[in-house]
C-alpha cells in the first residue's frame, strides 16, 4: 500500500483516498464544513487547509488526492493562520444569534470558531441579509446564517434523488433556494437539517422546544416501517421532543425518513390513558377491574372457536407472544397479523424476508421489482437502491408501474403473464437475470395480494433456486414487507392458515363468523362490524376505538421495551425512552391480568421470562443485529420433491401452483397516514396536505 507522511508519521492509505481521509487514518482531526464522507466533494469552504511540502500555499485537504510520498503538516503556524483567516471570512456576515439559534450546542461553526475564531471583527461593513425561503412544514430557514457549504444541495440531488435545492446568484449574492419556493417533496428531506453545519436549516416542529443538554437520549429503533432504522429518541420528562438518526451502515447509514423523524408528535395526541366500556352506544370511563371483568366474562360465555385475535403493525414480539399464549390458553386458534389478505409461506424464513440484505443492494448488478414501490413502502431501502443506481449505473426493471421513484427504471410488463414468461425463460428479463452475477428480485405485497400471489412467490423462488441464485453465498429472492411486526409474527407462527386456505381468518371475518374480536394495536383492519364484541387494546384513539366495546390503554413503541425483526431478518431491540400517560399498562401485563382472571394462573412471572421464551421461538437466529443465514439443505430437492415446499403438501417438480392472468396494480400507500401514531401527528397531517396541494397544482385537478 502507498504511504504518506503526516506530521512526521508514515501512514499507509488506500488508492483513491484524499489527504483529509489519510489525516483521519493518522488520528488527526481536520476541521471542515462542506466535506461529508457520503457526499461528492465540493471543496468550497476551505476550512480544511493543510500544509504540503514544496507547495507555496496551503491546500484544501478534502479535494486533494493523496499520493505516494506526500509530506503533510496540519499543525504549523501557516495552517493555523490560514484557518483563522477562513473563519474570519465565514463569520463576516454570520449573525450573532447563538443564544436563540436551535443549532446551539450542536453547531459545527460554533465548535470550530472556539478554536479558530476572533473575539472581534476587522470588517466595518454592514452584514448582509438574505430572505428566508419556504421549504415546507419540516424545515425552518434562516438563510442569513448560510455559509454556502452546499451540503443540502448535494444531498437532495445525490442521496434523496429529488433535486429540489440549488444555488442562484454568484459570490456574496449567492443564495440556496428551492427555485420555485415550494415545499420539499422528498421523503428524506429533513436529513438536510442534520447535514447543515450552521443554523441555516433547522427543524420547524422542534423550534424553541429544548436545548440538547436538557434531553435524555435513548438509542432505539424505528417501527414506522419494516426497515427498522436505528434512531436516537430525545425526551424531556415523559415527552418525546425529537427523533434523530443513529449510524448503522447495514441498515439506514446515517439517514432516516421524514415520517420516522417527525411522527413523534403523534405520541402526545389522541392518547388512550384509561379504560373505557360502551354502554347504551356511548363510551364511558371505567376502572381496570371493570374492564378486565367485562372482557373475561365475555370470553367465558363465548365459544373459543368464535374468538379471534388480531395484532397491529407496530407490535413487539413480546406482545405477540404473550397475546398468542392468552388465546391458546382459552382454546382460541383464530389469530392473524396481516391487515389485508396477501399470500405468505411461513415454512422457511427465506419465504418472507429480504434475503439479499439492505447492504447487499450495493453488490447487486441487476434489480427487478415485482409489484413494489420501495419509495413509499420502505424509504431507506429505496435510498440504498438509489445509491447503487448512482454509483454503479444499476439496471432496474419493474413488472407493474412503481410510480415516481428516485431513479430510472424500465417497465417490462404489467401482468402475471410476464412473470410466467420470466419463470419459463421466454422473455428478455429472464435472460438478463441468468447473465447477471448478483441479481436481486423484490416482490411487493401488492403482487402477493393477487389471486395468483402463490404462483408469483413460489414460481419466482423456483426459478431462482434452479438457476443457483439462492445459495448460502448469495440469495436473490426478496420479499418487501411493509409492517414492523410482520417478520416477528410469522416467526412466532401468529397466523391462521392450513394446506387448503391461506386466508382462513379473512374468510371468517368477512362472513362475520367471529363473536368476539380482540384487537391489539390493530387500526388498519378493514371489515364491517355486525354483532361482534370488540376489544381494542392500543395506545391511540384511532379507527378501531370508534367501534370497540371495551378499550384498554397500552404504551406506544417508545414507552415499552420490545424486540423487532426487520424485513431482512435482523433482530433488534426497541428501548423504553419515556413513560405512557395515565393508567396505561404494558401489553403483556394486561394479558397476565386476563389469564389470571380466567384460569387463576399467570402467563409469565416477569418480562425477562417472556423475552427468553420469545427468543427461543425466533427462527434461524444466532444473535442480535445479525442476519439469518440461508440454510440450503432445507431447500434442496430430494426424490423429485421440493424441500422448500409450496404451501400445502409437498408438490412434485412437474406440478404448478394455480396461475391466473391478472394485472399487477401497485396499491398506493398513504405514506404520511400509514399508522395510528402518524395519523395523530399534526406534522404528518401538514405534510400530507402539502403533498396533496402540490399534486393538484401539477395535475391541474
Amino acid at each position: 500500500m502507498p504511504k504518506i507522511t503526516i506530521n512526521n508519521k508514515d501512514i499507509e492509505f488506500k488508492d483513491g483516498m484524499t489527504v483529509l481521509q489519510a489525516c483521519e487514518l493518522a488520528g488527526v482531526e481536520i476541521p471542515r464544513f462542506c466535506y461529508h464522507e457520503r457526499l461528492s466533494i465540493a471543496g468550497n469552504c476551505r476550512m480544511c487547509l493543510v500544509e504540503m511540502e514544496k507547495s507555496a500555499k496551503p491546500i484544501a485537504s478534502c479535494a486533494m488526492p493523496a499520493t505516494e510520498g506526500m509530506n503533510i503538516k496540519t499543525n504549523t503556524q501557516m495552517v493555523e493562520k490560514a484557518r483563522k483567516g477562513v473563519m474570519e471570512f465565514l463569520l463576516t456576515n454570520h449573525p450573532l444569534d447563538c443564544p436563540v439559534c436551535d443549532q446551539g450546542g450542536e453547531c459545527d461553526l460554533q465548535d470550530q470558531s472556539l478554536y479558530y475564531g476572533f473575539d472581534k471583527s476587522r470588517f466595518k461593513e454592514n452584514k448582509r441579509e438574505v430572505k428566508d425561503k419556504h421549504m415546507g412544514s419540516l424545515i425552518k430557514t434562516q438563510m442569513t446564517r448560510c455559509i454556502h457549504c452546499t451540503r443540502c444541495i448535494r444531498f437532495s440531488t445525490e442521496i434523496a434523488g429529488v433535486p429540489e435545492l440549488g444555488a442562484i446568484g454568484r459570490g456574496e449574492n449567492m443564495e440556496i433556494t428551492t427555485y420555485l419556493e415550494h415545499s420539499m417533496e422528498s421523503e428524506l428531506s429533513a436529513n438536510v437539517i442534520d447535514l447543515c453545519p450552521v443554523g441555516a436549516l433547522t427543524s420547524k416542529p422542534y423550534a424553541f422546544k429544548a436545548r440538547p443538554w436538557e434531553l435524555k437520549k435513548t438509542e432505539s429503533i424505528d417501527v414506522m416501517d419494516a426497515v427498522a432504522s436505528n434512531i436516537r429518541v430525545d425526551s424531556y420528562g415523559w415527552e418525546v421532543k425529537r427523533i434523530l438518526p443513529r449510524l448503522n451502515n447495514n441498515i439506514n447509514e446515517e439517514w432516516i425518513s421524514d415520517k420516522t423523524r417527525y411522527a413523534c408528535d403523534g405520541l402526545l395526541k389522541q392518547r388512550l390513558d384509561k379504560p373505557y366500556k360502551r354502554e347504551n352506544g356511548k363510551l364511558t370511563e371505567c376502572t381496570w377491574d371493570e374492564a378486565i371483568d367485562l372482557i373475561s366474562s365475555k370470553i367465558k360465555e363465548t365459544n373459543p372457536k368464535t374468538i379471534a385475535g388480531h395484532i397491529g403493525d407496530m407490535a413487539s414480539m413480546e406482545t405477540i407472544n404473550s397475546f398468542k399464549n392468552l388465546l391458546n390458553s382459552i382454546g382460541a386458534n383464530n389469530y392473524e397479523f396481516r391487515e389485508k389478505p396477501f399470500y405468505i409461506n411461513p415454512k422457511n424464513k427465506i419465504n418472507y424476508i429480504f434475503n439479499s440484505s439492505i447492504n447487499g443492494i450495493e453488490k447487486c448488478d441487476l434489480l427487478l421489482l415485482v409489484g413494489a414501490n420501495p419509495r413509499h413502502e420502505a424509504t431507506m431501502l429505496n435510498a440504498r437502491i438509489r445509491k447503487s443506481f448512482v454509483n454503479k449505473k444499476l439496471p432496474i426493471y419493474s413488472i407493474g408501474d412503481s410510480g415516481n421513484l428516485t431513479y430510472d427504471y424500465k417497465i417490462i410488463g404489467e401482468k402475471t403473464e410476464d412473470i410466467k414468461k420470466l419463470i419459463e425463460g421466454e422473455n428478455e428479463i429472464s435472460r438478463k437475470i441468468l447473465n447477471a452475477k448478483y441479481p436481486i428480485v423484490i416482490i411487493g405485497e401488492s403482487a402477493l395480494e393477487l389471486k395468483s400471489g402463490e404462483f408469483i412467490l413460489e414460481g419466482i423462488k423456483d426459478f431462482l433456486f434452479k438457476n443457483n441464485f439462492i445459495t448460502e453465498q448469495w440469495n436473490a429472492f426478496n420479499i418487501l414487507i411493509q409492517n414492523a411486526s410482520t417478520v416477528g409474527a410469522i416467526d412466532l407462527n401468529f397466523l391462521d392458515i392450513d394446506k387448503k386456505n391461506n386466508f382462513n381468518f379473512f374468510d371468517k371475518l368477512n362472513k362475520n363468523q367471529f363473536d368476539l374480536l380482540y384487537l391489539v394495536g390493530s387500526d388498519n383492519l378493514d371489515f364491517v362490524k355486525k354483532n361482534e364484541f370488540i376489544v381494542y387494546q392500543g395506545s391511540h384513539g384511532d379507527r378501531m376505538t370508534q367501534i370497540a366495546d371495551v378499550i384498554i390503554p397500552s404504551p406506544a413503541y417508545t414507552e415499552q421495551d420490545g424486540l423487532f425483526i426487520n424485513l431482512e431478518g435482523r433482530l433488534q431491540q426497541c428501548i423504553k425512552a419515556t413513560y405512557p400517560p395515565g393508567n396505561s399498562l404494558e401489553d403483556w401485563k394486561v394479558f397476565n391480568l386476563l389469564n389470571k382472571r380466567l384460569t387463576n394462573k399467570e402467563l409469565f412471572k416477569n418480562f425477562h421470562q417472556l423475552r427468553q421464551e420469545t427468543l427461543k421461538q425466533v427462527k434461524n437466529h444466532s444473535d442480535f443485529n445479525l442476519l439469518p443465514k440461508t440454510k440450503i439443505k432445507e431447500l434442496q430437492q430430494k426424490s423429485g420433491e421440493f424441500k422448500y415446499p409450496f404451501l400445502g403438501s409437498l408438490r412434485s417438480a412437474d406440478q404448478r401452483v394455480s396461475y391466473i392472468d391478472e394485472f399487477i396494480t401497485i396499491k398506493e400507500v398513504d405514506y404520511y397516514f400509514s399508522n395510528s401514531i402518524a395519523r395523530a401527528s399534526k406534522t404528518m397531517s401538514n405534510c400530507r396536505a402539502e403533498r396533496s396541494k402540490s399534486f393538484k397544482n401539477k395535475t391541474g385537478s
